[in-house]
């Protein structure tokens, strides 16, 4: 199904696509502000960071692939 993204302009919408909601013949999921995803994916990259190649491997690996060319 497609995925459509609205902006209300007029409040009193807001019944009628409630109704519609009832009526299983669409779905509403409130977006999430931008600032609060890119606030997960940072919590997210920064749960992995033990996990992550020290800067002294990342480096080994660059002169290998240059060296390579």
């Amino acid at each position: 199904m497609p995925t459509l993204t609205l902006e209300i302009i007029d409040p009193r919408v807001i019944p009628l696509l409630e109704n519609l909601a009832k009526l299983d013949l669409i779905r509403i999921k409130e977006e999430e502000a931008p600032f609060t995803r890119f606030a997960a994916l940072l919590a997210k990259l920064r749960s992995q960071e033990d996990n992550a190649p020290s800067e002294a491997k990342i480096l080994l690996e660059v002169k290998k692939v240059r060296n390579q060319r």
